[in-house]
């Protein structure tokens, strides 16, 4: 539920990120050590058009690049846990559900009683959102000033928007004291987070909002008819957060960023992010834009209905079509495989397909193609998730070669229903003479290398869509094949 505030609470609603006394939190015992150890770091994200989203099927978004980065640097993993809410963010954090809290967040000094924040990315100013007039294309320059809000002051009696649990709230308390009268400040439910705030101020739901200057610019830039001009606080630090007791996690970020601040990598990453404004609005207008709608490309009904048909999470097969095509339904590879799902034409015949460039008859026959794959190899692999493995490697190699890697796994006592480390190892080393010659082997050389990646990279990007797309309400999980 949202909440209002009076100006003249400030001195008693202070930031709500603060545990009360009574109750002293717990935090995990876990430092990056650990983290190195079990190979993975978990960040605390939200969806955003700057933080993170999909486009065109892949995650992207400014600090799901930094983190990416960072997790390269230190030999680990990147996993996402995709949290809108801040006050859910800070217990998770706080609870080892995640090593770093990767919003665009304010250091405050209530913050800091509750959490560790690392050198500041950037420094940021918090503006007012608001609307300009209907008609302010047509009007001159000067005539729109005099509809805009300039003077904090004429803030007061207003009601002001701010995302729940935010430093916004503690700055419009503390402004509403600074000039002397009643700010309206309403904190809207946890789960809308700063940009669900600025749309909503765009389309006339609520009239103003708050919001850091370069988010704000972002958004500004895709909807005209807001203003953002106007400043409500001085330049203020933008960081990560980590656990209070991770001191070896916090310095190894310190280091890092500090490092990478210096480089060229990083301005670019920024700027393609909150100054390239055409590269932004072209993303968000895109029908491949998705920002926590649940979306991944524009056949996702498509690809849902041959996912029920497959018994498959639908989001498996969005990974497996992003890999093979990236959503071009147009595009055609150099061995002559077409569209969506890159089908070869004579299996595009087989399986009910007389225009592979079409989006649904080619989801149609490559999907009917997997269904036969799944089948195939359903009586060899009893196990959902490893057979998934065989059937994503027979479509990229075929089963010919992966039978292949089967019989040298058992004449060499290797597991013959175990992907990993096991019959891939061994499709591997069909590129070498000594085993595509062995008597075992039927169809000869493999690029083995090939496969194996295919299927690494569609795996690891459907655990990607699997922490950003939730599943929808209507949608019955289905297991992982």
């Amino acid at each position: 539920m949202s909440t209002l505030y009076s100006c003249k609470k400030s001195s008693e609603s202070s930031d709500t990120n603060t545990q009360s006394p009574e109750r002293e939190e717990v935090i995990a015992e876990l430092d990056l050590d650990t983290i190195i150890s079990r190979g993975h770091l978990t960040a605390i994200i939200d969806n955003s058009s700057t933080g993170l989203f999909l486009y065109k099927g892949e995650p992207m978004g400014y600090e799901f690049e930094l983190l990416t980065m960072f997790c390269r640097e230190i030999g680990v993993e990147l996993r996402l846990e995709v949290t809108p809410s801040l006050s859910e963010g800070f217990m998770k954090l706080n609870q080892g559900k995640g090593d770093i809290l990767a919003y665009n967040l304010t250091v405050t000094k209530e913050r800091r009683k509750r959490i560790a924040f690392t050198h500041y990315h950037n420094l940021v100013r918090q503006v007012l959102v608001q609307r300009k007039p209907d008609d302010w294309r047509q009007m001159k320059l000067h005539e729109i000033e005099k509809m805009l809000i300039r003077n904090p002051i004429d803030l007061i009696g207003k009601e002001v928007w701010v995302r729940n649990s935010s430093s916004y709230l503690t700055r419009m308390q503390n402004l509403s004291d600074e000039i002397g009268g009643d700010i309206i400040i309403v904190e809207d439910y946890p789960d809308v987070e700063t940009e669900g705030l600025i749309r909503k101020v765009a389309e006339a739901q609520i009239d103003y909002s708050i919001a850091d200057e370069d988010v704000a610019l972002v958004n500004a830039s895709y909807y005209p008819i807001l203003d953002v001009k106007t400043p409500v606080s001085l330049p203020q630090q933008i960081a990560w957060g980590v656990r209070k007791n991770a001191p070896d996690l916090l310095n190894r970020l310190n280091e890092w960023i500090d490092r990478m601040r210096k480089t060229n990598d990083y301005y670019v990453i920024y700027d393609k992010y909150f100054r390239s404004t055409r590269q932004s609005r072209r993303r968000v207008n895109s029908e491949f834009f998705s920002s926590g709608d649940g979306r991944i490309s524009p056949y996702d009904s498509l690809i849902r209905n041959a996912a029920e048909k497959l018994s498959w999470d639908w989001r498996l097969l969005a990974a497996q079509i992003n890999k093979e095509s990236r959503f071009d339904p147009t595009t055609t590879s150099w061995a002559g495989a077409i569209g969506l799902m890159q089908v070869m034409p004579k299996t595009g015949s087989r399986f009910g397909a007389s225009n592979l460039k079409d989006p649904a008859q080619n989801i149609e026959a490559g999907s009917n193609y997997l269904v036969w794959l799944e089948e195939f190899w359903r009586p060899q692999v009893p196990d959902s998730l490893e057979r998934s493995k065989f059937v994503l490697g027979s479509y990229n190699v075929g089963q010919g070669h992966v039978m292949d890697a089967i019989r040298l796994a058992r004449k060499h006592g290797k597991d013959t229903a175990v992907w990993d480390d096991n019959v891939a190892f061994y499709l591997l080393q069909k590129s070498y003479s000594k085993f595509f010659n062995d008597p075992v082997v039927k169809h000869g050389y493999c690029r083995g290398i090939e496969p194996i990646n295919y299927v690494s990279d569609i795996l690891s990007l459907y655990d990607n869509y699997l922490d950003i797309i939730p599943q929808l309400p209507e949608d019955q999980e289905v297991p992982l094949p």
